[in-house]
C-alpha cells in the first residue's frame, strides 16, 4: 500500500488524475471503476479539463460505477447516474452505451446484481478502481457487517450511512434506505486501486484502514491485501497515521 499526503484536495485530486491517465495511455479498450460522492468530484474535473484540452481519451473507456440507491431511476437527481453524468460523462467523449450503473429499480435486484458482475467479468475485470472511504469504513456501499460480501449485492444502509448523506435530500426521511453495490471481491479484482479521502472527519477511517486489522467491521481494511492500493490524502485525512 503506498500513502501520499498533500496539502489540498485540489492536489491530492491531480495526482489521482495523473495516475489515471497514466494507466490508460496506450491501453486501448479500458474498464474504469468509478465512485460518486463529494470526494471524487474535483477528480472528474481534473480528469475533464484534461479530456477537452486533449491530453485524456475516453473514447475507447468502459467505466462501471461501484453503486446506486434503491428505489431512485436515472432521472432522479440524488441517483448516482444523474450524478455521474453531470460531473463526469457529460464532460468527456466517454460513448454513454459504455458507462455502467447498478440498476435500483428493477423487478428482481438479486438477479440485477449477478448481472452486474457478469458484466465486468465479460469486460476482463475493472482495469483501474477509484474509491472514497465513508466516515464507518465502508467503500461502495459496503457497510460495516460480520462478513465481507464477494458479489454485487443489497444492502440496507446505516444509521451513520443515511445521517451523511442526508445533506442531499431535502429531508433525512428522503434518503434511501437500501442501495445495491459492488462486493469486495469486485473491488479486490480491480488490477489498480486508487483511494482518495479528504478531510478531519475521515481521519478514523483512514486510520482504520491502514493500522487496524483486516475486519469487515471496517470494509476498507480487506484493501490491507489489495497488491497495487494507493492512498490519496489530505493532511487532514491522515492526522490520525
Amino acid at each position: 500500500m503506498e500513502i501520499k499526503v498533500f496539502e489540498t484536495m485540489q492536489d491530492a485530486s491531480v495526482a489521482g488524475a495523473e495516475i489515471i491517465a497514466s494507466a490508460m495511455k496506450g491501453a486501448g479498450h479500458f474498464v474504469l471503476g468509478l465512485a460518486t460522492g463529494s470526494t471524487p468530484v474535483p477528480l472528474y474535473r481534473e480528469l475533464a479539463r484534461r479530456n477537452k484540452g486533449g491530453e485524456l481519451d475516453f473514447a475507447s473507456v468502459h467505466s462501471y460505477n461501484l453503486d446506486e440507491y434503491v428505489g431512485l431511476d436515472g432521472s432522479h437527481p440524488q441517483s448516482f447516474r444523474y450524478f455521474m453524468d453531470d460531473n463526469l460523462f457529460h464532460h468527456i467523449n466517454i460513448d454513454p452505451a459504455n458507462t455502467h450503473v447498478p440498476s435500483g429499480t428493477g423487478g428482481d435486484h438479486e438477479a440485477d446484481a449477478r448481472a452486474y458482475d457478469e458484466m465486468i467479468e465479460a469486460e476482463g475485470g475493472i482495469d483501474l478502481q477509484v474509491l472514497g472511504i465513508g466516515n464507518n469504513g465502508h467503500i461502495g456501499f459496503n457497510e460495516p457487517d460480520s462478513v465481507f460480501h464477494a458479489g454485487t449485492h443489497v444492502v440496507d444502509l446505516t444509521d451513520s450511512t443515511i445521517d451523511a448523506n442526508k445533506r442531499f435530500f431535502e429531508r433525512r426521511e428522503d434518503v434511501p434506505r437500501h442501495a445495491i453495490t459492488l462486493g469486495m471481491g469486485g473491488i479486490m479484482r480491480a488490477k489498480k486501486v486508487i483511494l482518495l479521502a479528504f478531510g478531519a472527519v475521515k481521519a478514523d477511517a483512514v486510520r482504520a484502514l491502514v493500522k487496524g486489522e483486516v475486519d469487515p467491521q471496517c470494509p476498507a481494511s480487506i484493501l490491507q491485501l489489495h497488491r497495487d492500493v494507493t492512498l490519496l490524502l489530505d493532511r487532514a485525512a491522515a492526522s490520525k497515521l
